[in-house]
C-alpha cells in the first residue's frame, strides 16, 4: 500500500506532482492526481481503447462532485482554471492510498466520504464508488455527481462546438450519452439517482504538465446531467462508466473481483514491480501485445523485445511470452522487426536495427526459462534464419554485414538505434556506421543461432554461425577499445570513432554472449559508474561532454534535443546490474545492486505511483520526466532483480 496523509493531499506541490494509473488489459486506462486535478490532456476517468490496444479516446474526463449536509454544498472536487484553483475539495481531503487501487477520503462536518476508482478487466469500464463511512446524526445529506465529458482522441483537446449533440437518453438505473456520431456511446449506470438533465459547458481547464512540455493545455469539458442521491437510506453509491451497458449492482463483484486478481501477500520490491509489470500486458486482436509506456504509447518492437523477459518470464507467464513472439515474428518484413504499430491501425513500420536483434535476446531468454525448444524450432527458427539471411546480404537503410563481420546501419536523415530523437530533419544523435551495442545484439544473435542449430541438429549452420560470431569479435575487439578512455568508442564508421562517453557500451558487457574481456568490462564499468551513474539510472551522456543537456524540458523540440544528451534512462540499470555482478562477482554486485534498489525505491512514491518513470533530469535532483510508466523501466529492473539478486541467491542457499 502506497498511502499519504492529509497534510501531503492539501499541499498541492506534493498532491499534483504524484499521480496514479488503473488499466483495462486492452490499452485503456484511467488516471489522474491524488488530489483530482487533472494536470494533463492524457488524464481521466475513461480512456478507452476503441480498437484494442490502439485508437484511444477519453470519453469522461472526470466526475465533479458535491456533498450537501443540511443544504450547504461542499464540493468534493479540484480544478485548475487560470490563475485559480477551483473549486479546492482538496483541502477536505484527509488521505489517499493505492491499496491496491485509488482510494480518496474527504472529511466535511463529522461527515466522512471514501472514493474508489477501479477498471474492469477487459473491458472499457470504470467504476467508482463512494461510500459514508462516517456520518452526522440527523443530517440530511446528498452526493451530486456531474460527468464532464470529452470525447476526443486522447493526444488532443476538445473545445466547446455546435457539433456535440446535448441528449442524454435515460432509463432505470443508466444514462447514456451519444455526443458524437462516430465515437462509441457512453454509458453510466448508477444505483437510484434523481436525474437533472441540464447540460453546460465548463470552460478552460488548464493543464499544467501539457504548458510546461510546451503543448495545447487548455480544454472545455460538456457535463450533460447531474446525479443526486439521497443519501440519509444509503451508505453506498456505484457509478458504472463503460462503453457497454452494465448495471451499478455488478459494481460489488467487480470490485471483489479485481481484489482478487491483485491479491498478494508480498510488500517487497519484487511485488511492486510485478503488479506494475501486469500494466503493460495488453491484448491485440490475437494474443498478447506490450503497452511501450502509458500515457501515450503503444506496442513499439523495440520496447518489446527488450521488455519481454521481466514481463513475463521472470513471472512464470510463459504462454504470454509465447504469444508476443509469435505476433512480432508474423510482421517480420525484410528480415526486421516493426518497431511501432501505429496508433490508428496503419501499417507497422520498419525503421529500427535493434528491434530485431533484440528478438534473439528474447529467444534465448524465454528457452532458458521454459527449455521449450520445440515451439522455437516449429515456429520461430525459419524466421531467425531469415532475418541473419536479410541482414547478410543487406535491407532497408543499408543494414548489411560489413566485410569485417560487424554490422553496418544508417543514412542520411533515419535514426535506427534507440537513441532516435529527431528534430526537424535534424537526427539529434544519428550513430550512422557501426554502434558499439548493435555489434554487442549481433554477435549475441550468431552465437543464439549456433546454439538453435546445434541442437536441432544442423551442423552445417552450426559451424556457419559460429564463424560469423568468430570474425564478428576479433574484429570488434579490434575497432572498438578506447585505450586512452579505459572504455569502448560509441560508433565507429571507417576511420571515424566517436569517444561518447554513453551507457551503450554497457549493453556489450551484460549479454550472455559477450565479446568484452574481463579486464575490460572492468574497466567499462569503472568509467560508467565515474560519469554516468545516477540514483535513478544511467545518464545518456557524460557530463562532461560540451554537448550534454541536464534537464529534460521545454517544448518539443527542446525536449527531444535533450532526450539522448545527458537525461537518465532508468532501464539501463538493468543491464548495468547484470554487467556489474558478472563482472565483478555476485558477492559484489549483489551489495551494490541492494544498495541502489533501496535508494531507487522512493521513486515509487514520487510520481506515478507504483510504477517506474521513462526518464529523469541528467542533472540532480533527476526529476522524473516523459512517461510517467514506463514498460522497459519496469521490466530491466525486475529481470535484474530475480535474475542476478535472487536466483543466484537461492541457488546459493540450496547448495549450501
Amino acid at each position: 500500500m502506497i498511502e499519504f496523509d492529509q497534510e501531503s493531499c492539501r499541499d498541492l506541490n506534493v498532491a499534483l506532482t504524484r499521480e496514479w494509473l488503473e488499466t483495462n488489459g486492452i490499452g485503456g486506462f484511467s488516471s489522474s492526481t491524488i488530489a483530482g486535478v487533472n494536470t494533463r490532456r492524457y488524464h481521466g476517468l475513461l480512456t478507452a481503447a476503441t480498437k484494442p490496444p490502439v485508437g484511444r479516446f477519453v470519453l469522461l474526463s472526470k466526475l465533479e462532485e458535491t456533498l450537501l449536509i443540511d443544504g450547504r454544498r461542499y464540493e468534493l472536487s479540484s480544478n485548475q482554471y487560470p490563475g485559480v484553483i477551483h473549486p479546492q475539495g482538496f483541502n477536505y481531503q484527509t488521505g489517499f492510498r493505492l491499496d491496491p487501487f485509488p482510494r480518496f477520503t474527504y472529511e466535511i462536518e463529522g461527515v466522512r466520504v471514501d472514493k474508489s476508482v477501479f477498471m474492469v478487466q477487459g473491458e472499457n469500464t470504470t467504476v467508482v464508488q463512494y461510500e459514508l463511512t462516517k456520518s452526522a446524526d440527523r443530517a440530511n445529506l446528498k452526493l451530486e455527481i456531474r460527468p464532464l465529458i470529452a470525447f476526443r482522441d486522447y493526444h488532443s483537446t476538445t473545445h466547446e462546438n455546435g457539433a456535440l449533440n446535448p441528449v442524454i437518453e435515460t432509463e432505470q438505473g443508466r444514462t447514456t450519452f451519444r455526443p458524437y456520431g462516430d465515437l462509441p456511446a457512453l454509458h453510466l449506470a448508477h444505483d437510484s439517482a434523481d436525474i437533472d438533465a441540464n447540460g453546460f459547458w465548463y470552460r478552460n481547464f488548464q493543464y499544467a504538465v501539457e504548458q510546461e512540455r510546451g503543448l495545447d493545455f487548455a480544454e472545455d469539458l460538456f457535463n450533460p446531467c447531474t446525479l443526486i442521491f439521497e443519501m440519509n437510506s444509503r451508505t453506498k453509491v456505484s457509478i458504472i462508466a463503460s462503453t457497454a451497458q452494465h448495471k451499478a449492482c455488478s459494481a460489488d463483484a467487480y470490485r471483489k473481483a479485481e481484489l482478487e486478481r491483485r491479491s498478494t501477500d508480498k510488500t517487497d520490491l519484487v511485488a511492486l514491480l510485478t503488479t506494475a509489470a501486469d500494466q503493460f500486458i495488453v491484448s491485440r486482436e490475437c494474443g498478447e501485445t506490450v503497452i511501450a509506456g502509458y500515457h501515450w504509447f503503444a506496442d513499439w518492437g523495440r520496447d518489446t523485445m527488450i521488455a519481454l523477459p521481466g514481463l513475463t518470464l521472470v513471472n512464470g507467464r510463459w504462454d504470454i511470452a509465447k504469444h508476443v513472439l509469435t505476433e512480432f515474428s508474423k510482421h517480420v518484413d525484410q528480415g526486421m522487426l516493426p518497431n511501432r504499430f501505429p496508433d490508428a491501425g496503419e501499417a507497422p513500420e520498419y525503421n529500427t536495427v535493434d528491434a530485431t536483434l533484440w528478438f534473439f535476446e528474447a529467444v534465448r531468454s524465454f528457452v532458458r526459462y521454459t527449455g521449450d525448444y520445440e515451439f522455437v524450432r516449429t515456429s520461430l527458427y525459419a524466421v531467425l534464419r531469415d532475418i541473419i539471411d536479410w541482414h547478410v546480404r543487406g535491407t532497408r537503410y543499408r543494414i548489411h554485414v560489413d566485410e569485417d563481420g560487424l554490422l553496418y546501419s544508417g543514412e542520411p536523415g533515419v535514426q535506427l538505434t534507440w537513441m532516435d530523437a529527431k528534430v526537424g530533419e535534424r537526427v539529434v544523435t544519428p550513430r550512422h556506421g557501426k554502434p558499439v551495442e548493435i555489434q554487442a545484439l549481433w554477435y549475441n544473435a550468431l552465437r543464439v543461432m549456433e546454439d538453435l542449430a546445434e541442437r536441432f541438429n544442423e551442423p552445417n549452420a552450426k559451424q556457419e554461425y559460429g564463424a560469423m560470431a568468430n570474425k564478428t569479435r576479433v574484429s570488434f575487439n579490434a575497432l572498438f577499445w578506447n585505450e586512452q578512455a579505459g572504455c569502448l568508442y560509441d560508433v565507429v564508421n571507417g576511420e571515424f570513432r566517436d569517444g561518447s562517453i554513453r551507457p551503450n557500451q554497457v549493453i556489450a558487457i551484460s549479454l550472455s554472449n559477450t565479446m568484452v574481456p574481463k579486464e575490460r568490462a572492468t574497466s567499462i564499468l569503472r568509467v560508467v559508474e565515474r560519469e554516468l551513474l545516477t540514483p535513478r539510472g544511467l545518464r545518456t551522456l557524460s557530463p562532461s561532454d560540451p554537448n550534454y543537456i541536464g534537464r529534460y524540458e521545454g517544448g518539443p523540440g527542446i525536449r527531444d534535443g535533450a532526450y539522448h544528451q545527458g537525461t537518465v534512462w532508468p532501464w539501463l540499470m538493468g543491464p548495468y546490474i547484470t554487467a556489474y555482478v558478472r563482472t565483478l562477482g555476485r558477492k559484489v554486485g549483489r551489495r551494490f545492486a541492494a544498495m541502489w534498489l533501496e535508494n531507487f525505491e522512493r521513486h515509487l512514491h514520487e510520481a506515478c505511483l507504483g510504477q517506474v518513470s521513462e526518464i529523469f533530469d541528467g542533472d540532480a535532483p533527476h526529476t522524473p520526466r516523459g512517461c510517467v510508466a514506463q514498460a522497459w523501466s519496469v521490466a530491466e529492473l525486475l529481470r535484474a532483480i530475480v535474475e542476478d539478486i535472487e536466483q543466484p541467491h537461492r541457488e546459493a542457499a540450496k547448495a549450501g
